[in-house]
Parts: structure tokens; C-alpha cells; sequence
């Protein structure tokens, strides 16, 4: 199916379904759910894919789903939307407030579950008319915001024979009808750190016969980030940030414990990787200068999500040919973490970032607030580029080998 075809059919099937979409997506921002929570959302799923002859398989602990779309010796593309909400209150004034107190999409997964519906939706009518070239393996994932739905997903099977994997984010900073795409690192790996600092305590007019532990606890939030950045490549971005630090009670007191909480970010896998153990090593050696005990808990994250180069084509050729010339945009590398990361840790593959702003309109949305609202024009461009790219990897297959050139437009994404 060439281009002009494919974009034929797209007009003709969202003509018909674009409104039902936004209605879709407006049911589920009223109604969001938590991570592993999602029990309506993923009933309300495969509510729909049932109803166009599919048939979802919903994973064990009952939210989440994934469900097949064609048959055939062709190969199997992934498309994975993240279904989940997050515990924030809903600050907006319309019509599709969150009705759950503290829980709203803030983050667009409403728009990325719609608009992999729609493109489940086209796709089943595609088998039907004998036009899909191979297998379509729809995910729907659960608890991208834990995170851990992704590693529930695998544990199912979900990307078992999986050749590729697409996903995408909704990205307020891009024009609705733009996609962002690039090769390499787009988002960060992602973890948790938390440390215990401990002493003998004593009076604030003898800190010598004790272990100043405030002391040793503000060195300690002030010298392991300095450290970092000296013993790590700075091209790897390791950054320590903190966010909550906690000690004493009294003016007059030296406390005998401490504790410090913060993130670790990083946008290279190698460096993710060495991280702990070098963190441990520079708390221990900061922590005995000034006679403290200092204990670490480091809980993983995410790696970063590194897109594959010919996935990425496969993103950009679709987009051309369902959005339109000029529809790829470059975009930057991420220090948020996101759990698509695992995926690619198994299977080649890409992610996209979707445009949600309003063309011309003043007003800057962010993620991550209760604010956030998109452009809904952006479900109907979703559902455009996730089918023409299931598409476009299904035809191409492998289509760049390992030492075809890559063009400017692509080095441009890199």
C-alpha cells in the first residue's frame, strides 16, 4: 500500500471513528487508576478490541492486556500504549475533570491507551481485508509510573516472537501533527537513593567529643555529587539530585541519625550501571572523615531507552506518509525515566514523542501537573502514525541492513 493509499484509508476510517476516540479518551481521564489499579481502564480495553472481533488476553493480576491482530509466517511488530494515572489532583476546569480524588492522567496515558485503540481498531479491519502482511501484537501496559508494568508484560510473554517494538508519549513542547524522533538515548535511566547517616549524638557546645552528624550529613548531600562529576564521564550526564533530607529536633542538639533521599539520573547504560557500587564507595569514604556511619539503599529504576536507528527510520518514513512532509521533528534526549526502556534491553525498537500543543495557541502545558491537558486533534494524528508505522515495519521488514548509509535527514535525528 503506497502512501497516498495508506493516508486514504486513515482519512476515511478516523472520519468515521475520530469523535467515538475523543469520547473514548474523555471516559478514561474521568476515571483514571493507579498503578496495578487500572481494573476499569483495561476492562473498558478490551471492551473495544472484543467488539472488533480481537481477542485480548488480560494479564494476571487483571489490568493490563495484550492481544493479536493478523496471522501469517510474516514478522510480528509490538505498538504498546501505558494505561496507568498518577496521584495528583486534577486542576483543570472542563467537562472530563478526574471524578477520583488525587488520581489524574497528567501525563497523557489516556491519550496514548485511545490512541492505540483506534490504531487496533484500523489494523483489525486491515486483517480482515487481507492487507496485513504479518502480526500486530497489541500491549497494553500497566504501571508505567511505578514503574514495573513492562517487566510484568514480559513475564507474560507479551513481546515473545516479537521482532520490533513502537511506543509513544504525548509531548507538550511539539505541535500537534509533529512527531519528535531520535536515534540513540531519548530518555534517561532512573533511580532511587536513599542513605542513613548515624552517630553517638551530643550537645551542640561540645561537637569534639562527639560526631557532628548534621555536619557530616550536609558533606556528605554536598561533596557525592561534586565527586560524581569528576569520576564519572561527563558525557554520561550522572547527576545526584536530592530531594528530601531529614534530621534532629532540637536547636541545641546533635542528632544521632540523619537521612537523605534523592534521584539518580543518567543517560548512558554503562555508567547506569556502574553507579551504585561507585556512590557506596565515595559515601563510605565522606561519612568515615567525619566518624559517622552511613548506610545506602539503592532501588533500580529504568534504563534509559536507546532507539534503535532502523526503527527509528521506519517512525520517520511512517509519519511522512501518513502526517505529511515536514511532520518529523528532532527532538532531545530526556532526563525522565520511562519503563519502555526494558523492552529494548530484549527486542530492537523505537520510541516517538507525539505532538499535543495546540498550533498557535499561548498556553504551555507541562507533564507531571494537574494542568496537563492536550490538544485532542493529536489522538487522530496518533492513531495515523503508530498504524502507518506497524505498517511500515510489517513491509519493510529489516530494510537496513548494517552498513546501508544513513541519509542527512536521518543523521539529523542522531
Amino acid at each position: 500500500m503506497r502512501g497516498r493509499e495508506l493516508r486514504g484509508e486513515l482519512d476515511a476510517f478516523l472520519a468515521e471513528t475520530e469523535q467515538d476516540l475523543v469520547a473514548f479518551r474523555r471516559d478514561l481521564h474521568m476515571h483514571p487508576e493507579l498503578a496495578f489499579a487500572e481494573y476499569r481502564t483495561t476492562q473498558r480495553i478490551a471492551e473495544r478490541l472484543s467488539a472488533a472481533g480481537l481477542h485480548p488476553t488480560v494479564l494476571p493480576r487483571g489490568t493490563g492486556l495484550f492481544c493479536e491482530v493478523g496471522s501469517g509466517d510474516g514478522p510480528t511488530v509490538a505498538l504498546r500504549a501505558d494505561i496507568d494515572a498518577l496521584a495528583l489532583s486534577d486542576e483543570k476546569s472542563v467537562p472530563y475533570r478526574s471524578t477520583v480524588p488525587g488520581v489524574c492522567h497528567a501525563c497523557g496515558h489516556d491519550v496514548h491507551t485511545t490512541v492505540l485503540v483506534g490504531t487496533s481498531l484500523f489494523l483489525a479491519r486491515q486483517a480482515a481485508e487481507g492487507l496485513l502482511p504479518g502480526r500486530v501484537r497489541l500491549i497494553f501496559q500497566p504501571a508505567e509510573e511505578l514503574p514495573g508494568g513492562a517487566l510484568e508484560v514480559m513475564a507474560q510473554g507479551g513481546i515473545n516472537g516479537v521482532d520490533r517494538i513502537f511506543g509513544l508519549h504525548c509531548d507538550p513542547r511539539v505541535d500537534v501533527g509533529q512527531v519528535g524522533l531520535k536515534v540513540g538515548p531519548i530518555t534517561s535511566a532512573c533511580d532511587k537513593l536513599s542513605i542513613r547517616v548515624s552517630g553517638p549524638g551530643g550537645h551542640t557546645a561540645r561537637p569534639h567529643l562527639t560526631a557532628d552528624l548534621v555536619f557530616a550529613l550536609a558533606k556528605i548531600l554536598t561533596e557525592l555529587p561534586a565527586a560524581l562529576s569528576r569520576r564519572v564521564d561527563p558525557r554520561s550526564s550522572l547527576s545526584l539530585v536530592w530531594g528530601r533530607v531529614e534530621s534532629g529536633s532540637a536547636a541545641n542538639a546533635i542528632p544521632d541519625d540523619g537521612i537523605a533521599e534523592g534521584t539518580v539520573r543518567c543517560l548512558d547504560e554503562n555508567a547506569w550501571h556502574a553507579a551504585p557500587d561507585l556512590i557506596k564507595a565515595l559515601l563510605e569514604s565522606v561519612a568515615g572523615a567525619y566518624g559517622v556511619e552511613a548506610t545506602m539503599d539503592y532501588t533500580r529504576g529504568v534504563p534509559p531507552v536507546v532507539n534503535d536507528e532502523a526503527s527509528v527510520q521506519m517512525l520517520a518514513e511512517a509519519a511522512e506518509r501518513a502526517l505529511g512532509t515536514g511532520s518529523v521533528v528532532p527532538t532531545t534526549q530526556s532526563l525522565g525515566g520511562e519503563d519502555f526502556a526494558w523492552y529494548l534491553e530484549s527486542i530492537p525498537g523505537a520510541f516517538a514523542r507525539l505532538g499535543t500543543r495546540s498550533p498557535e495557541s499561548g498556553v504551555q502545558y507541562d507533564i507531571h501537573q494537574g494542568t496537563f491537558d492536550v490538544d485532542e486533534a493529536a489522538i487522530g494524528q496518533g492513531v495515523r502514525l503508530m498504524a502507518a508505522t506497524a505498517l511500515t515495519a510489517l513491509w519493510e521488514g529489516h530494510r537496513l541492513g548494517a552498513d546501508e548509509h544513513v541519509t542527512e535527514p536521518m543523521a539529523e535525528l542522531i
